[in-house]
């Protein structure tokens, strides 16, 4: 029963710094501020939405899902 949980959480934990990577290397490439993105600004109000962003990576991951399934 722990083996199991163990790996469980390492494989957590190791999903966690893809994430960490992904984000602070993604912002160098464009990631977060690509067209479709919404952003409003009016006065020190910022509202961000990624929308593009977040239809490309949810395709990236739908990927790697599928190609691990298989």
């Amino acid at each position: 029963m722990f083996d199991s949980f163990g790996k469980m959480l390492i494989f957590m934990g190791a999903i966690l710094i893809l994430i960490g990577v992904l984000f602070s290397v993604g912002s160098k490439i464009g990631l977060g501020r690509l067209p479709g993105d919404i952003v409003y600004q009016k006065g020190n109000f910022t509202f961000y939405f990624p929308i593009m962003t977040s239809l490309l990576l949810s395709l990236f991951l739908t990927l790697i899902f599928w190609l691990f399934r298989r």
